[in-house]
């Protein structure tokens, strides 16, 4: 017997999310391997700005294709499989319902029929998200909140959750969801609101822009730290048992108090330099979303340290040291 590196294998490895998992598992002596739809292709730019590019093996995969999801994971075969992957942006799913589903449900269906179909013994964790609860009202939503989706992006993901479920019982996988709320870092794209709301201030200060026009801002979320989550991602997978957590700050804030703070930021009355658009406005959106991560810090040992004011510090400070060191925006 020989004490060798875990192997795992992140789908979706160039995304906020994937390029996190990545730095957190190469830091932990992994022997990390990643997909995106064509690697010769991808530019794989956060991985490049975490300083991670080549030390995690690259290959192509598209998820929505049986062969080529068995083909990758049958050549890595790794302990660990992360499904990161699949159109990401609730906003964006309105516009490409069908798109959105098939990435997410099929996908995710595809990686978890191939461990089955390849008798291997690895261990999957599906990104879940809160957008599967809808509102949750007044009282924060833990494991036994029932799902109500208002976006395609959530369908797609309650779709995915169940379908992990359903694999863990039916075939007894080692599978879990981590039922995500909001969680930004300064490596999330511009067509995020957290990011147009930071790089809009910015802006705003620099004499760049006179306004910032953004859509519904009574909306309120819990928002916690990206590089924090992925840590709860990997506890999942070395818990004793497969389960389902939530994993949220327990908090939530109107996205108005999110716009206040970045403009504060730079000593900016908000107010005077914010304008709402009706064509910036979803087909349906979530009054508010909260999560109860309880069961997470009783099993998990996990709580989240940064909660909204200090994620709208990191991501101002990281945007101004972009700036100062002339760097080109995230796409």
């Amino acid at each position: 017997m020989t004490n060798r590196p875990k192997t795992a294998l992140v789908f979706g490895i160039g995304g906020q999310d994937g390029a996190w998992l990545a730095k957190f598992l190469l830091d932990r002596g992994y022997t990390v391997h990643g997909t995106s739809r064509d690697r010769e292709a991808s530019g794989f730019g956060n991985l490049k700005r975490l300083g991670l590019f080549g030390q995690a093996r690259l290959h192509s995969a598209v998820l929505t294709d049986f062969r080529s999801v068995v083909q990758v994971i049958g050549d890595v075969r790794p302990d660990e499989i992360y499904n990161l992957a699949g159109q990401s942006s609730v906003g964006l799913s309105f516009e490409q319902p069908a798109e959105t589903l098939n990435s997410i449900m099929l996908g995710t269906l595809n990686i978890l029929e191939a461990i089955r179909f390849l008798g291997l013994e690895t261990r999957f964790y599906n990104a879940s998200s809160s957008e599967c609860f809808g509102n949750t009202g007044g009282t924060p939503a833990d494991e036994t909140h029932l799902f109500h989706p208002r976006s395609p992006y959530g369908v797609g993901k309650a779709a995915a959750y169940w379908a992990t479920a359903n694999y863990r019982e039916s075939y007894n996988l080692f599978a879990c969801s981590g039922i995500l709320f909001n969680h930004e870092s300064d490596l999330r794209p511009a067509r995020y609101v957290t990011q147009k709301i930071v790089r809009g201030a910015a802006d705003v200060a620099e004499g760049k822009a006179e306004v910032l026009r953004l859509g519904q801002l009574s909306v309120s979320r819990d928002w916690g730290w990206a590089p924090e989550y992925v840590d709860a991602m990997w506890r999942m997978l070395n818990h004793d048992t497969p389960e389902d957590f939530v994993i949220a700050t327990g908090e939530t804030h109107p996205l108005e108090e999110f716009v206040r703070l970045a403009f504060d930021y730079f000593g900016l009355d908000w107010r005077t330099r914010v304008e709402t658009d009706a064509a910036l406005l979803r087909p349906s959106d979530i009054a508010l979303s909260v999560g109860d991560p309880g069961k997470a810090k009783r099993l998990l040992g996990w709580e989240a340290a940064t909660r909204m004011p200090g994620v709208v510090a990191k991501l101002l400070d990281a945007e101004m040291e972009r700036r100062r060191r002339g760097e080109p925006c995230p796409a």
